[in-house]
Parts: C-alpha cells; sequence; structure tokens
C-alpha cells in the first residue's frame, strides 16, 4: 500500500508545477547598470514577497530585477558587511588565529556567535555606517535603535547585495576577494545551528557557485533531529513584534552568491513568507523561484525534483536504514531525485515500500515511502 500525496515536478516542468579584500582605504565605489529594458518571468510562489537582482559580470547587465531596491531584514547576509569590515585595510594573513577561525565558521556555517562577537568588538551599527559609505550602498542601514544588538535587522536590498559582491569581486584586494570567496565556496550544508543552508543557489545550480545564505523566524530547519530552537540569539532565529520599516516579523528566507564559471553571475533573492511557514515550504518556494531565474553561466543539475512529506526524515549512505545517517531533511522539502532502486523495506502503517530514491545533493539515499507521489517505484525514473 502506498501513501497518494502531492505532484511530481521534473526540472523541465517546474515553472507549471509551481504553486502559481585588505582593502584600499576609499575604492571607487561600483556603478548601477541600467535596468533591463523588460523583466522576465519570475516564478513567486503565492504568498511569498520577494526582492530579485541578477547580475551577468559579462555583460555588465541585469537579466532580472524584481522588487530589487526593497528592502529586508538582512538576517545572515550581513554577515558578508561584518567581514569585510574586519578586513579593511588588512589582509586575512593578519588576523589572529582565533579570528580567522571565527570567520571561517561565520561564513562556511554562518556561525551566529562568531558574527555576535565582531559586531560587539567592531562597533555593531557603525559596521552597517561605515560599509555603507566605503561600498556606496543604498536600501542599506544598521538595525533599529530598539534592536541594536540584533545584526539580523540590518536593512538591505537585493540590489545592494549585488553591489557587496561586485564590489568584493571587482574592486577588493586578490587577497581578500579569494579568503572570503574560498570561505563561500565552502558553504557547508548544515549551519552551526542546524539548519540546512544549501537551498536557492546551492540547490538550483550545480557548482561552481560560492553562497552566503540567511533565515530568520523559523523553528526548525533539518540537518539533525533535534535541530531548530537553537537559534534565538542576535540574528537569524530572532523575531520582534514591533512596527518598523523593514517586516521584522514574518519568516525571512534568502539566497545570495555568485554562479559559474568565473563568478559570471551575481545573485540574490531575498523573500519573506507568511507567518507560520515551516522551513521546508519556504526552503521549497525560494527553490523554485530561483530556478525560474536567468542567471547566465549556470548549469542546472540533472534530475527530478519530487515534494517530501513526514519529519526527520533520513538520507543515509546506501538504501537500508542500517547504512549511515548523513543527514536529515527538512520537513515536507522538495528534494532533487536522480535515480532510484530497491533496498531495504520500509513500513510506515499502512504503507510500505522497498524503493529507495537516490539524492545526489545529498550523496545518499531516502525511502520512496517520503516521496509525494502515488506509486512506490516513481513512474519514468530511471532505476540506479
Amino acid at each position: 500500500m502506498r501513501r497518494r500525496a502531492g505532484l511530481l515536478c521534473g526540472a523541465a516542468t517546474a515553472l507549471l508545477c509551481a504553486l502559481t579584500g585588505a582593502a584600499p582605504s576609499a575604492t571607487a565605489a561600483v556603478p548601477d547598470p541600467a535596468p533591463p529594458a523588460a523583466v522576465t518571468q519570475v516564478d513567486i510562489p503565492a504568498g511569498v514577497t520577494a526582492g530579485v537582482a541578477v547580475f551577468d559580470r559579462q555583460t555588465g547587465t541585469f537579466t532580472e530585477q524584481v522588487n530589487s531596491a526593497a528592502q529586508f531584514r538582512s538576517a545572515s547576509v550581513v554577515k558578508l558587511l561584518i567581514a569585510l569590515d574586519l578586513l579593511w585595510n588588512r589582509t586575512p594573513d593578519s588576523l589572529s588565529a582565533a579570528d580567522r577561525s571565527r570567520v571561517d565558521s561565520m561564513l562556511r556555517s554562518s556561525d551566529d556567535n562568531a558574527a555576535s562577537y565582531f559586531w560587539s568588538v567592531n562597533g555593531s551599527g557603525a559596521i552597517v555606517d561605515r560599509m555603507v559609505a566605503r561600498l556606496g550602498l543604498t536600501d542599506t542601514a544598521r538595525p533599529p535603535s530598539t534592536h541594536p544588538g540584533y545584526w539580523g535587522y540590518t536593512a538591505l536590498s537585493a540590489r545592494a547585495t549585488v553591489r557587496i559582491y561586485r564590489w568584493l569581486l571587482d574592486s577588493s584586494p586578490a587577497s581578500v576577494r579569494d579568503y572570503v570567496l574560498g570561505n563561500l565556496r565552502q558553504s557547508t550544508r548544515c549551519a552551526t545551528d542546524g539548519y540546512d543552508q544549501h537551498f536557492g543557489i546551492a540547490g538550483s545550480f550545480d557548482r561552481p557557485w560560492a553562497v552566503k545564505q540567511g533565515w530568520s523566524g523559523f523553528s526548525s530547519g533539518g540537518c539533525t533531529a533535534t535541530a531548530g530552537v537553537v537559534a534565538a540569539r542576535s540574528g537569524d532565529g530572532e523575531r520582534a513584534a514591533d512596527a518598523a520599516s523593514v517586516d521584522l516579523a514574518r519568516p525571512a528566507l534568502h539566497t545570495t552568491g555568485v554562479v559559474g564559471a568565473g563568478d559570471r553571475s551575481v545573485v540574490a533573492v531575498l523573500t519573506l513568507h507568511p507567518t507560520g511557514t515551516a522551513y521546508g515550504k519556504a526552503y521549497s518556494d525560494v527553490g523554485r523561484l530561483t530556478r525560474s531565474l536567468d542567471v547566465p553561466g549556470a548549469t542546472r543539475p540533472t534530475g527530478t525534483w519530487i515534494g517530501t512529506w513526514g519529519t526527520g526524515v533520513r538520507v543515509r549512505a546506501d538504501a537500508t536504514t542500517s547504512a549511515t545517517p548523513l543527514t536529515t531533511l527538512p520537513a515536507g522539502v522538495e528534494v532533487l531525485v536522480r535515480c532510484q532502486k530497491r533496498g531495504q523495506e520500509v513500513s510506515v502503517p499502512p504503507y510500505t515500500n522497498d524503493w529507495w530514491a537516490y539524492l545526489p545533493q545529498y550523496g545518499g539515499y531516502m525511502s520512496n515511502i517520503y516521496l509525494a507521489t502515488p506509486e512506490n517505484q516513481v513512474p519514468g525514473l530511471e532505476v540506479c
């Protein structure tokens, strides 16, 4: 007997299945090109508020701009500014071993404790003020006076995020560029707070890419069975009930970075989701949005995107429950499936299934019983 639920969404039909550096003390700001003459059809799921900007460095033009000047609370994307401020007028090699370890963890695994340390010792909101002036940023401001220690409440827009990356790529000293991007290329699937951070850019495109993600207002993010209620610090996990010009209440999920050979495209997708949205739902919605974008130089992974159900679903090294668990999935998230094979029979009464799906982006298998498809063996999906 097989659970019947959901839709099967292939990569080619994703739209149809969608729910509707030592830096110099003064560096010339990177000029903003004119917006595109026409905006392509970006898939923004129902209920999602998004700010989007995609910049093609080869042509010097934007291929996508949707609400690109709209301000969002930055969540962990502000860690880019924290790192660049720390490295202003100094080389990465000049950092102490402790500080270098903190920066590595902050950029690779979105370490909130590291960000809070640098925020405190380097002037808090003054960090943002300095970087706004240095990079010529628009739509960017320190956290509101009511929440001075909440670095994740820094206001930021998609176009300002693109400008940060363009400065890093084209104007920063090579040592800073290579160090920061080198860390972003080593983004870990699981962040230090237990959230799966390989959504959006990381899930939509094959490497090479470098990403800095952000999330705020969710209770659980996969990766470990107990992950979730550890993010209520001065950044990603905090929410506020007071009114502000920047929405501090709705759950936020952002994907930013560079994509393609030679870091051809800069991508910034900032999103807000309805109150109460589960992390897996937001993760999937940001994935669908990102996959709909015109990103020059990007290579799309092969496979079929399929929804899942259940909580604490494990991805294992082989098609058996005794195989090493690699991670857990955010509840209800869409996954990219490349192929399927028979393995150990799994029972979730009244359902049983001995087919397992291979998830290339996780490098392991999950039981087909948790795929939101009507049959034990996914129709049309090749056998591994």
